[in-house]
This record gives structure tokens, C-alpha cells and sequence, in this order.
């Protein structure tokens, strides 16, 4: 028999499991026959050895995640602020003018296309209204996702870049069911609300993005938390909210007003007084608003209101 016969009769009856790595050889090695399988593998992992989770993590040569916030999802590189060398001192004038032209072209390099420039200009004011309304991370990406396919359908031109921002921003806190409305979000842009309100509806149209049915009981924790009343208010407040819904009293009615009603109930039921007024500036509603949904839902739900 052939030595290469002899080779693949040996490996073949060799089982799977009895097959070891030794690591210092680069061998393929079988614990029954001894038989050495393969030889000179190639180590695919790492040349340097970690103890801990952080250790390892530091030690990863990979980039970071793709970051939907920045333009170019963070993939290419930047040139630091600090005029520092690698070694922490700081640069001499001469040099750091060198430094100062080096980030200049590496701007511009960046930014090259009028899509770049867009996106460059759009992702700022997403994190300024992000910021100014304490959206989260995950908020904040699905807004950007949603800006960009407005980008790519050419949607945005011809209109402003703040009025499709603030757009993308109330369809993704509607998706993430994150309790902002279109009054809250214009308020921050130079927009009107009408101009935003058309953006939006030209969105979800042309996108064929699906928006859930707007909740009053998403505004509940948002509201109650700002007012500092205590969770078996908000409890009751949202259990108000579902009876009122078996009832039917909620079609057609702006969620935020019923939300304003039902806390202003169960703050009264509860204790923890606030005034009309008071809620309707947190939910971004009128007084008029909260008093005509507060006297639908004590008449038609029977709620009987201590000393009142």
C-alpha cells in the first residue's frame, strides 16, 4: 500500500472526537493512533494573550461599531484636538500649524459629495434636538436609518434639512414608542410645525414606514416621573386610561390630553395634588384640554372625586 493509501486509510478511522490540537506543534494529532493528521496549521487567533474581559477588549485591534449618527458611520478616521504627540507633550508652534493643515485636508477629505455634506449638516442637528429632548442611543440610530432613506429616495431636496430631521426624530420616537410629541420636537427648529407635520406625513408615505397607533399610556411614566408623583399613581393612571379605552372614550382624542387627564385623576384619588395647569405644561397640552378629558372620564367611567 502507498504511503498516501496508508495516510487517508489511518485519518479515516481515526473518529472526530479523538482528534486533539496541539498548539506549541501546530499539529492535528490522534490520541489513539498517534498518528499525526495535519501539521503547520496556521494559529488564526491573536498573538498576544488576555486574563480578563477588559484586558481583551483593550487588547482587540478591531474598529468600533458603525455609528448611524455620524455621517460616515464613523468609519474613517480623526485628527484629534489635543496638539499633543504620542507621548503626551505638547506640539511646538511650528508644528502644531503643520497639525492644524493636516485637519483641515482631512476635513475635507471626509466630506466630499453633497450627500456627505448633508449628512454631515443633518446628523449635527440630530444630536443637538437629540440631546435637547434626552432621546437614547437606540432613538436616536433609528432616526438617523430614517434620514438616510429619506436621503436616497431624494426626498429632502428642496426642503429644509431641520424640518426632515425633526420629521425622522417624531417617526422614530413613534416606532420606539418613546413618548415625544410634534409640538416638543418643532419647538426645537427653526421649523414650523406645519412644515414638520408635512415632512413627516411625506415620510411615511414615500418610506413605507410603519407607525404604531399612538398610546396614551406611553405618556403616562413620562409625565408622572416629571411631576415626581409615585408609581401607584401612574399605576392608577394608566388603569384609568384602559377602562376608558373599553369604553371607547379614546378614539379620536389626542393621547397626551388623556394621559394629562388620567394623572390629574389619580393624583387627586391618590393625594398628590397638582394643579391643571401644572400637568398641562408637562404633557404639552392646554388646561382647556385637561379639563374637558378629566370631566369625560369622571362622568363616564363614574369616578367619584374626594372633596370636590
Amino acid at each position: 500500500m502507498s504511503e498516501n493509501n496508508k495516510s487517508q486509510t489511518s485519518s479515516s478511522i481515526c473518529p472526530p472526537d479523538k482528534i486533539v490540537f496541539d498548539e506549541e506543534r501546530g499539529e492535528y494529532i490522534c490520541t489513539e493512533t498517534g498518528e499525526v493528521i495535519e501539521e503547520r496549521a496556521i494559529d488564526q487567533g491573536p498573538e498576544w494573550r488576555a486574563f480578563t474581559p477588559e484586558e481583551k477588549e483593550k487588547r482587540s485591534r478591531v474598529g468600533g461599531p458603525l455609528n448611524q449618527t455620524i455621517h460616515d458611520m464613523g468609519i474613517s478616521t480623526v485628527i484629534d484636538w489635543k496638539d499633543k504627540d504620542a507621548m503626551g507633550r505638547s506640539l511646538d508652534p511650528k508644528r502644531r500649524l503643520e497639525v492644524l493643515r493636516w485637519r483641515k485636508w482631512q476635513i475635507r477629505a471626509r466630506i466630499q459629495s453633497s450627500i456627505d455634506r448633508n449628512l454631515a449638516q443633518a446628523m449635527n442637528e440630530l444630536e443637538r434636538i437629540g440631546n435637547l429632548l434626552n432621546l437614547p442611543k437606540a432613538v436616536r440610530d433609528e432616526a438617523a436609518l430614517i434620514y438616510r432613506k429619506a436621503v436616497e429616495k431624494g426626498l429632502v431636496r428642496g426642503r429644509s434639512i431641520e424640518s426632515v430631521v425633526a420629521a425622522s426624530i417624531y417617526a422614530a420616537c413613534r416606532r420606539m414608542k418613546m413618548a415625544r410629541t410634534l409640538d416638543e420636537i418643532a419647538q426645537y427648529t427653526k421649523a414650523n410645525r406645519k412644515e414638520v407635520a408635512r415632512c413627516y406625513r411625506l415620510i411615511l408615505r414615500e418610506l413605507d414606514i410603519e407607525v404604531p397607533v399612538s398610546d396614551a399610556k406611553d405618556y403616562v411614566t413620562r409625565i408622572g416621573s416629571l411631576l415626581g408623583l409615585s408609581g401607584a399613581t401612574m399605576k392608577m393612571a394608566i388603569d384609568i386610561i384602559e377602562k376608558a379605552k373599553s369604553s371607547g372614550l379614546t378614539a379620536g382624542k389626542d393621547p397626551a390630553g388623556l394621559a394629562a387627564a388620567a394623572i390629574y385623576i389619580a393624583a387627586l384619588l391618590n393625594d398628590e395634588r397638582r394643579t391643571q395647569k401644572e400637568i398641562a405644561q408637562i404633557a404639552g397640552v392646554t388646561e382647556v384640554t385637561v379639563r374637558n378629558r378629566y370631566k369625560e372620564l369622571t362622568q363616564e367611567l363614574k369616578i367619584q372625586i374626594p372633596n370636590q
